[in-house]
């Protein structure tokens, strides 16, 4: 599919599940309430889509967790399920052009993003994890010649999932694939602004032979559903995505309820520092825009905030401000298009609140500036710079998850370094540099768990993914992504 007029065609033949999927099988909310899944290009309604609650919660954990007891999965040879979740890998390869669709259509990414960043790591995600769990090894703890301790590796049970409206399906991916190669079962709720995709990778889970209540779907609302799950007595590890404030929720939902480990992946509010010994400013400043208008900057590891060394500030901004012309706005079913429309009118909202509130605490819009709505059009916002900026401003401190760029210089090393760590976000950050001993020196004084030196974004499933102070903990992708989902047991053997 490489024109629009394909997947137009596609669009109009696409098959759109709204219901819950349950113990294998499509079901409706037991209250039978539904909600819009609205497409943000054109503001239609594609579908009605249960609005599960605690009744659905409940039945969808008993499934797993009777799943889970039953062996089938939990107790299948590590080869056997590796076998399995390869083969949803290559059902998710064969449909890929639906999946990528869905969450075009669902929450307004570009279809040439969805094709060639989501879908394509989701493909190698569940390969790659598939792929590890025969190589795990227990231990065997160095004791004296009378004992013999053994440490191995279990599941935990049921695992509750809660993922993010940015990256439907690759967020879900992250999370399901280490959870069920691991051998839990898993009860997952997507975001109610995009879970057409997760459900039909569902349905594709089982196609692929995972046995019945081992993978579990409910959609609905987060203060409902995600606080049900959150609080369920029968769920052993909750992994969530999502934003600072609600990760602090599901900390404290799972400690009322019964200490279950909550791993949170959360906000963030992402430096990139260009220096002055950066030869090649052209990539620099076209990172710089990849980094905050893809996905039209609803992505959680966004250099939001760019620190130029002074000496190239000016030249970088020409660049940079010629980089940002290729982001222009449009359909998301184009291939051309690289930047779509916001989620929704709430999210368009927030992004013109931010921008107002640069411009009124004395920000200057470089390109861009404050979007220009009309009903039935749907809810875009231009790629917009402000510069002038500096710490104290609201729109630098708070995440906006929207294409807004601040942009503020700095003089010496020492500085940089302060401006990118005053933040209560540690997810993320880019340096730019040709000194090797800077980019050493830099990134180890960075508080964020990601940094990347002269790039941003980059990366394979054998790097952990995650932050730390406010943007949460635990980590997705690699094998670290296999603790949040194991235990570690101990067996003491007298000899």
């Amino acid at each position: 599919m490489e024109q629009r007029k394909d997947w137009q065609q596609l669009s109009q033949r696409a098959r759109l599940h709204g219901d819950c999927y349950i113990d294998g099988r499509f079901r409706p909310a037991e209250s039978g309430e539904r909600f819009p899944s609205i497409n943000p290009a054109t503001e239609q309604c594609l579908v009605e889509v249960a609005s599960g609650d605690r009744a659905d919660i409940d039945r969808a954990v008993q499934s797993a967790l009777a799943a889970y007891q039953a062996g089938s999965w939990s107790e299948a040879a590590p080869a056997q399920r590796k076998q399995v979740m390869l083969r949803l890998a290559d059902l998710v390869e064969q449909h890929g052009n639906e999946l990528a669709l869905l969450d075009s259509l669902d929450m307004g990414k570009s279809i040439h993003e969805m094709v060639n960043v989501d879908l394509a790591e989701a493909i190698d995600c569940l390969r790659w994890t598939a792929e590890c769990v025969d190589k795990v090894y227990g231990e065997i703890a160095p004791t004296g010649k009378e004992t013999l301790g053994l440490i191995s590796h279990e599941p935990v049970g049921v695992v509750g999932a809660i993922t993010p409206w940015n990256f439907p399906l690759l967020m879900a991916v992250w999370k399901l694939a280490p959870a069920l190669i691991a051998g839990n079962s898993l009860v997952l709720k997507p975001s109610e602004k995009s879970s057409l995709s997760i459900l039909r990778l569902a349905e594709l889970a089982t196609e692929a032979g995972l046995p019945d209540g081992v993978f579990n779907v409910v959609t609905g609302y987060g203060h409902t559903a995600g606080k049900a799950l959150a609080m369920h007595h029968d769920v052993s590890v909750l992994a969530f995505t999502g934003s600072t404030r609600v990760g602090g929720m599901l900390m404290e939902y799972a400690g009322q309820s019964n200490m279950k480990r909550a791993w949170i992946e959360a906000g963030g509010k992402s430096p990139m520092v260009v220096f002055d010994d950066c030869q090649d400013i052209k990539s620099a400043a076209e990172t710089a825009a990849a980094a905050i208008f893809s996905n039209q900057g609803e992505v959680c590891i966004a250099c939001s905030r760019l620190y130029l060394q002074n000496g190239i500030k000016a030249r970088f901004l020409d660049a940079l401000v010629e980089a940002t012309a290729t982001y222009q706005v449009g359909d998301p079913l184009d291939p051309d298009t690289r930047m779509g429309p916001l989620v929704d009118k709430a999210q368009l909202d927030t992004v013109s609140r931010y921008i107002q509130s640069a411009i009124d605490e004395g920000g200057r819009v470089l390109c861009g500036g404050l979007p220009e709505y009309v009903e039935g059009k749907g809810f875009y916002a231009r790629p917009t710079i402000i510069v002038d900026a500096h710490n104290e401003m609201t729109f630098v401190r708070e995440e906006i998850f929207g294409p807004v760029l601040a942009v503020s210089g700095f003089e010496q090393e020492e500085e940089a370094i302060r401006l990118a760590n005053d933040t209560p976000y540690g997810l993320a950050a880019s340096i730019w540099t040709d000194n090797l001993s800077r980019a050493h020196r830099v990134s180890r004084k960075i508080k964020s768990g990601m940094v990347w030196v002269n790039g941003w974004g980059e990366g394979d499933c054998t790097m952990p993914f995650g932050g730390v102070k406010a943007s949460g903990n635990g980590r997705d992708k690699s094998l670290h992504s296999l603790d949040k989902y194991t235990d570690i047991k101990s067996v003491w053997i007298s000899l």
